[in-house]
């Protein structure tokens, strides 16, 4: 779903393959694409926040598997 002419008077929904003059389209339908927008921003967000704790969950097991060169391992049959 894209609103691919949000700074424009004439804004077009672009659904499913489909094109829509947002203006024309009845409130309850507005409101539903204003949520599924909400709904988009929020996910990205999230998948932005999603990778930034990999890198540091990354950055955490480096600095681990560093720090654990000084430590000695048990034995493989403990």
């Amino acid at each position: 779903m894209t609103d691919s002419a949000a700074n424009n008077s004439n804004p077009v929904l672009t659904f499913e393959g489909k094109k829509y003059d947002l203006n024309t389209l009845p409130d309850d339908l507005k409101e539903l694409v204003r949520g599924m927008q909400i709904a988009d921003a929020q996910l990205r967000m999230h998948e932005d926040t999603l990778k930034v704790l990999a890198v540091g969950r990354q950055s955490l097991a480096m600095q681990l598997n560093e720090k654990l060169k000084n430590v000695t391992p048990m034995p493989e049959n403990g």
